[in-house]
């Protein structure tokens, strides 16, 4: 069944009834009709797929290097990023080496980013349809829905810091909104008042979900601006006040102990940019050259520099003004309560709140609607899927209760790398080692091309997964259980794993598909969809046009 087909068949449904033999009509049933209402206008039954799944037709490809740029610049420059110098320097390393790790760690996330959107900036298709090509038609699927579970689980956590922006905005606004009774069990663990904050929050981040990521260039930039002014004025403000003391937790670490509390700080920074690394084509694919997307690997790491060194002196000057270290900048600003303070205040929080809410776009809830996409085509396109992320992630998860009592959930959660980092090795290997960047981007959409392999599983990519992340788990269990009981040698591979797991999935798969290769999945030539391609627009690689009909076949 073609295009034109499909959509007269869906017309026909539409109308409510449906053809029985002897060419009269009945009345559709009720599941019928709902089915039928939630069907997607573009799905495309015979390629299983719909317009948001497709490869971005050329006039959609209007992200340039400047757009990537401030892209970057506004998620590193947030809360999160504000506080990630604490989890460090609370291991015992000074704020000199904290700085360092971060920077190592975001330079690694920066270059892996750049590295596997290449493959969406070429064919510019998103990370569900890439996984085809490596893992297979069906094996992806699971490839998917890990990536799928963990953005759904970010975007609650992540929802939970942007009410507590919602918060102090309210507090600078409302000062009386501080004494606000709780009219909410103890049990609940969240307060009549922070609930509040949490719900206008999800509220106001919806109309940001209904518009098209190709579209949202607008608040990255706003972002862009107002987050670095926010953030520099914290720090100018504390050091005008009090200078820069250089605060650390001093810990007694030395020798190798030191050296493997810095080993373990750097391997557990890029669980945070693991995420991002696997479904880099999702954002990369709307770039319309392949050099504009690698701006990425310098801004990640310069504003992981900058947001962590105005964090350090934020702290180490909150523990002179109020007698405790301070790492959140909203614990920061919740202490202006003057005037010209609260306005301030209010100003600093609402340029948070737009961080976290670019942030929660990016990195978590357009992931997670791509990946839902690719599962059911049919009826979820990357519009609703990010709304079904929302409200399981912020309303489903109950994030206040996991950052409660959930520690070992959190643990679990924080060492995801180990099954994300091989996934990205075999992504990077397959495009760049193995097919040499040489897809054929219809065989992508066919059930039964040449992606396929024997029963929908690409045996090669499983095994190098395997390969990758069993090794790790001796380790990775202690984190979970908080059991100390290990031989010191696992744990030592564990504060390496993401490492061993992502460098040792690209070697595995290299070389089994060196001696083992799917020669039906080789060409000659890479094969573009023909609605993607301008001119213009394309770099020196040579092009095969194909005609529109071929993706039917």
């Amino acid at each position: 069944m073609d295009k034109q087909e499909y959509k007269t068949a869906s017309v026909e449904v539409s109308e409510g009834s449906v053809p029985v033999t002897n060419g009269e009509t009945k009345p559709l049933g009720f599941w019928a009709k709902v089915n039928n209402f939630i069907l997607l206008e573009s799905a495309d039954e015979s390629r299983y797929s719909n317009h948001d799944l497709d490869p971005v037709p050329f006039e959609e490809q209007g992200w340039k290097m400047r757009n990537y740029a401030v892209f970057w610049i506004s998620d590193n420059l947030s809360v999160s990023g504000f506080r990630s110098a604490a989890s460090v320097m609370e291991l015992g390393l000074s704020w000199q080496l904290s700085v360092l790790c971060l920077v190592l760690a975001n330079l690694v996330i920066g270059v892996v980013i750049t590295i596997n959107g290449i493959n969406g900036t070429h064919y510019h298709i998103p990370f569900s349809i890439q996984s085809r090509a490596s893992f297979g038609y069906y094996m992806s699927y699971v490839v998917i829905l890990m990536r799928c579970i963990v953005g759904i689980f970010w975007y609650g956590i992540q929802a939970y810091t942007g009410a507590e922006c919602v918060q102090s905005m309210l507090y600078a606004i409302w000062p009386s909104f501080r004494n606000v009774p709780n009219r909410l069990p103890e049990n609940a663990n969240i307060t009549t008042q922070f609930m509040t904050a949490y719900i206008i929050y999800f509220v106001t981040c919806l109309p940001c979900h209904y518009v098209g990521v190709h579209k949202m260039k607008w608040l990255f930039l706003i972002k862009a601006i107002a987050t670095p002014i926010a953030s520099f004025g914290i720090m100018g403000w504390i050091v005008h006040q009090v200078g820069f003391t250089g605060y650390s937790y001093d810990l007694g670490l030395k020798g190798s102990s030191l050296a493997w509390t810095f080993v373990g700080a750097l391997n557990s920074n890029m669980g945070s940019g693991s995420t991002l690394m696997v479904n880099a084509p999702d954002y990369a694919r709307y770039a319309r050259r392949e050099r504009d997307t690698y701006i990425t690997a310098i801004m990640i790491p310069l504003t992981a520099t900058v947001i962590t060194i105005i964090g350090v002196v934020a702290a180490s000057g909150s523990a002179v003004l109020y007698g405790s270290i301070l790492w959140d900048p909203l614990e920061i600003i919740d202490h202006w309560t003057s005037a010209g303070g609260r306005a301030a205040a209010f100003f600093c929080a609402l340029a948070f709140y737009l961080s976290q809410l670019g942030l929660n776009i990016a990195a978590n809830s357009l992931a997670s609607a791509n990946d839902m996409n690719c599962i059911f085509p049919r009826y979820i396109n990357i519009r609703r899927g990010q709304f079904i992320a929302a409200v399981l992630g912020a309303w489903a998860l109950t994030p206040w209760n996991i950052l409660t009592s959930a520690t070992a959930f959190l643990n679990f959660m924080g060492g995801y790398s180990i099954w994300l980092g091989p996934i990205c090795g075999i992504l990077v290997a397959d495009y760049f080692f193995v097919h040499k960047r040489k897809y054929d981007t219809y065989e992508l959409y066919n059930f039964d091309g040449i992606y396929k392999y024997k029963y929908g599983c690409n045996w090669r990519a499983f095994v190098s997964f395997t390969i990758a992340w069993v090794p790790l788990l001796p380790g990775f269990i202690p984190v979970v259980t908080g059991n100390d009981n290990t031989i010191v040698g696992m744990t030592h591979l564990y504060k390496v794993g993401f490492y061993y797991c992502f460098l040792g999935s690209i070697l595995t798969y290299t070389v089994i598909c060196h001696f083992w290769p799917a020669k039906e999945t080789y060409i000659n030539e890479p094969v573009y969809a023909e609605e993607t391609m301008s001119l213009d627009g394309m770099d020196d690689t040579p092009i095969e046009v194909v005609e529109p009909a071929m993706l039917e076949k």
